[in-house]
């Protein structure tokens, strides 16, 4: 692993998967793929009548891309059951040479996931379903066979493992309370905020909760991953803002080297508002230059 003192962040784009604006949709990821950007987060909310199936829409792009790096941002987990999701994932990280990782969510919106016919669960309930799918997601991308996994959410009874993916897959979750930060620092490969939910003021409070329950599992809290999903709008003229970042595209780059420097963010993820053809060709070709700078 780098320095942490000459670590570049990595920069990405997070499009909306509208099923009305699929063929945009392809070609922005395409272009960010070819201008030099990181990663692809796509939102994983399979009860929103406008947006198509995430992971069938992140094996297509796997198809169509060549580098950038393909992820849910984050994975629906009462919505799609542990299991499978290991099988999806090690499946899309096959079909794209190693460019798959998990980001994984409890599932926050617990009314829209009981109306499609998922359960119903408590704060509780969800952490502990969250923990057991770590548990069993990453049993199934070994080569293990007669699995057996107790849960009482999510378990498995001698099932063998594999396909294995095509690379060691990290498991990015999604979350903000305490109690979830504390697991991400226990289990998890990494951490998956938005600044629309979590302003960076609040950072390093939720850092340090992290960073405390990795060295208390005997983990370094340098190798968990840390991924920024920043909403906002690059513009002429600085608006100072809480949930968003607006601003020249000066601006743009200090204030993601100052986030990147004091609070180890390492990857930043755009969801652009206004025209976002044009945000993502400022960001990519002119943003991304300053930063990687």
């Amino acid at each position: 692993m780098p320095d942490e003192s000459t670590r570049v962040p990595q920069l990405g784009f997070f499009p909306e998967p509208h099923a009305d604006d699929l063929d945009a949709l392809v070609r922005r990821v395409r272009f960010a793929d070819e201008a030099g950007l990181e990663v692809v987060g796509v939102q994983d909310h399979p009860y929103q009548r406008r947006f198509v199936d995430t992971f069938a829409l992140l094996a297509h792009l796997s198809a169509l891309t060549s580098r950038i790096t393909l992820m849910p941002d984050v994975a629906n987990l009462p919505l799609r059951g542990a299991a499978m999701l290991a099988k999806q994932s090690a499946t899309i990280d096959l079909l794209s040479g190693g460019r798959f990782e998990l980001g994984l969510g409890a599932g926050a919106t617990g009314e829209a996931v009981a109306g499609m016919g998922g359960p119903r669960r408590s704060p509780p309930e969800a952490l502990a379903a969250l923990r057991e799918a770590i548990d069993v997601v990453r049993a199934l991308w070994s080569t293990q066979r007669g699995l057996r996994v107790g849960g009482e959410h999510y378990a498995l009874d001698g099932v063998h493992g594999g396909p294995p993916p095509a690379h060691d897959i990290g498991i990015w979750v999604g979350g903000y309370g305490d109690r979830m930060m504390r697991l991400i620092g226990e289990k998890a490969d990494g951490w998956v905020p938005s600044m629309a939910y979590l302003p960076a003021s609040a950072l390093a409070a939720k850092s340090a909760l992290l960073e405390e329950a990795a060295t208390a599992a005997g983990r370094d809290p340098g190798a968990l991953r840390r991924i920024y999903n920043v909403g906002g709008q690059i513009t002429d003229a600085v608006e100072p803002r809480e949930d968003a970042v607006v601003g020249p595209v000066g601006y743009w780059a200090d204030t993601l080297l100052e986030l990147a420097d004091a609070h180890r963010i390492d990857t930043f993820v755009l969801w652009p508002s206004g025209d976002v053809d044009r945000q993502l060709e400022l960001f990519a070709t002119r943003v991304a230059p300053r930063v990687r700078g």
